[in-house]
């Protein structure tokens, strides 16, 4: 099994390629094509980029983050959330690397083996950086209005949350 996974991607990279060929396709135009449709497309997407970065430090600077921990806490402790996953649940739909960054505080701070880095962990593969992939994917095709969209994303990083708390108890405790 572990040949067969070792050698499928690039026999794709080839397969697509000479299928592409024998089929008639210009193979090279259209990668340049699509390279500079792509490369539009990237350009289109920073500002929008920009704005979510800057959303995510003022966040983080005002103290808005520490604030909503505080508020969060007593209702995280009657779930059985400890308080110090709690930063990591609020900051994960606005920013992956700033998630990862507090799950490796959290994990050099109470070891690799406690509950709170095997909760991190958890939580962060379970949800998503909700704000970021909506800016990215919704401002790729341009739509401005969202709808349910956002609600919908982030009661699914809830329902990750609790998720990830039910199961770290069912497995580590």
């Amino acid at each position: 099994m572990l040949e067969i996974s070792r050698y499928t991607i690039p026999l794709l990279l080839l397969a697509i390629p000479l299928f592409a060929a024998l089929r008639g396709v210009e193979v090279w135009n259209s990668f340049i094509r699509g390279a500079k449709g792509a490369f539009a497309v990237a350009v289109d997407l920073i500002p929008f980029l920009v704005g979510m970065l800057v959303a995510i430090e003022v966040f983080r600077a005002s103290g808005a983050l520490d604030f909503f921990v505080g508020l969060l806490s007593p209702v995280g402790r009657i779930c059985g959330i400890p308080s110090e996953v709690l930063p990591l649940a609020l900051l994960r739909p606005l920013s992956g690397s700033g998630g990862l960054a507090l799950v490796g505080d959290l994990t050099a701070r109470y070891g690799p083996e406690s509950f709170i880095a095997r909760l991190a962990a958890t939580l962060q593969g379970s949800t998503e950086t909700t704000f970021y992939v909506l800016a990215v994917y919704l401002g790729a095709v341009k739509i401005r209005n969202s709808r349910h969209t956002v609600l919908a994303a982030l009661l699914s990083d809830l329902v990750g949350l609790f998720a990830a708390t039910f199961f770290c108890r069912l497995a580590f405790f």
